[in-house]
């Protein structure tokens, strides 16, 4: 169960991109999309591939103060960007969250 009380959560997104799509096509969707998200929530967006896969790529979300609200907007400029016409058949986009921990000592 996701907490709505934690601030400052990050999100994570990552899948795998068709092999026919170019990177350069794949940055200015997921670019756009990333535009209209932080333009419509206090968020800072980055975007990464891994280094030795350059076809899984992730989506990383910080400071997201309402997680089921920013996972909405997100869901809407996905759809909006058509991503998943960019994603691997028989593959998906995976999100998971993920708060920092306090130092010992600290209540969580």
């Amino acid at each position: 169960m996701i907490d709505e009380t934690r601030t400052d959560a990050s999100i994570y997104v990552y899948y795998r991109l068709r092999a026919d799509v170019s990177s350069e096509t794949a940055c200015a969707r997921i670019a756009t999309m990333q535009q209209a998200v932080t333009e419509r929530t206090p968020v800072t967006a980055r975007l990464m591939r891994r280094l030795e896969d350059t076809t899984t790529w992730m989506e990383i979300y910080e400071h997201v103060t309402n997680v089921r609200e920013f996972e909405a907007v997100l869901a809407e400029e996905v759809a909006v960007a058509r991503l998943d016409d960019l994603i691997e058949p028989g593959s998906a986009r995976h999100i998971e969250h993920f708060v920092a921990i306090g130092r010992p000592g600290e209540a969580d």
